[in-house]
């Protein structure tokens, strides 16, 4: 196919609001050594994203300002010394920006094949929650068949995945949720109990109702008042992981129970881990989670689908808390 020389993408005029998201033009980028260049069909909107716009969450140096960390396409350029995808192939990738376009790059080992009768808007809500997902709960937490696991925002895209994943690999699976309709919802993704921390106070419920009172990991991206609460439910060697603070990074903590408890409080952000580690987890993905895919036994909840020109309504969507899983812009037919 004939590549052109520009290309439709999302810009931001200033930090700020989601107006400030503007449809712009740029030229197509070219991809480096080791890199493949994508004609994108779909990118996945996450809560990155929203921070960046803000003015709070920089691209990387050398990666592209456009916002978007996941795309799913088609390969139509490779740059030097790439091995893996072919031209042609439908890929999804993890970026580390770029994604809001009708062309982007990435290197060539971040990309996976769609899952089989995926449709591009359903591989391009992979990436980033499952990356993400997979790092933070099954290596970093060491999420084991039999223990208990929980996860803060069941109906986020992250949660969402983190309860299918979990649910498939033995564990059982508690979630917190903003309403009794987004509990339901966390239920039938296969969470054995879900938690409305509107109407209850989740430690005490989990010190109630789950087998031996308590958490073996925990996977959190609110902070704030809910690390103390979080540090209560764990059990006895529990891990809590954070990949985010809604409510703020800086909190007064008693470490005593941190020692009694034996207790690994950790932590990650994705995006500035190396192409290498990346690829890492591409490869873990492939063989552990994509045939969880190809069966459907595990598959991405879409709350909607939206033009790439109406990328700011995809961020005021995601901003009211409304949606229950990943919203998608869709690029190119």
């Amino acid at each position: 196919m004939t590549i052109p020389t520009s290309m439709r993408c999302i810009e931001l005029k200033a930090p700020g609001g989601p107006e400030n998201l503007v449809l712009g033009e740029r030229p197509v980028p070219q991809p480096k050594a080791g890199e493949v260049l994508i004609r994108v069909a779909a990118a996945g909107v996450n809560r990155p994203d929203i921070v960046q716009r803000l003015g709070l969450y920089p691209a990387p140096p050398g990666a592209s300002d456009i916002l978007g960390l996941e795309v799913a396409g088609t390969v139509v350029a490779l740059g030097p010394d790439v091995s893996g995808p072919v031209l042609g192939e439908n890929v999804c990738a993890l970026l580390s920006g770029g994604g809001y376009a009708e062309y982007a790059t990435v290197n060539a080992g971040h990309c996976l094949p769609y899952p089989k009768n995926f449709s591009a808007a359903e591989a391009a809500a992979l990436p980033e929650t499952f990356f993400t997902v997979w790092h933070n709960v099954f290596e970093r937490g060491a999420l084991k068949s039999g223990e208990v696991f929980m996860v803060h925002g069941g109906t986020s895209g992250i949660g969402t995945v983190a309860i299918q994943l979990a649910k498939a690999f033995g564990a059982f699976v508690i979630a917190t949720a903003g309403s009794d309709e987004k509990c339901d919802a966390c239920a039938k993704l296969g969470a054995d109990l879900a938690i409305n921390y509107r109407t209850a106070d989740f430690a005490e419920v989990v010190k109630a109702k789950a087998p031996g009172k308590g958490a073996d990991v925990i996977l959190d991206m609110v902070g704030g008042s809910y690390l103390a609460r979080n540090i209560r439910s764990l059990k006895a060697d529990g891990r809590l992981v954070n990949i985010a603070y809604l409510e703020g990074s800086k909190v007064e903590v008693d470490f005593m129970m941190v020692m009694l408890k034996r207790l690994t409080l950790t932590g990650s952000t994705l995006r500035i881990r190396d192409n290498t580690f990346k690829a890492a987890l591409a490869s873990a993905l492939r063989t552990q989670v994509w045939p969880l895919l190809d069966k459907r036994t595990v598959k991405p909840v879409i709350d909607m689908t939206l033009p790439l020109a109406q990328a700011a309504g995809a961020h005021r969507r995601m901003e009211s808390s409304g949606h229950i899983g990943k919203i998608v812009l869709e690029i190119a037919p």
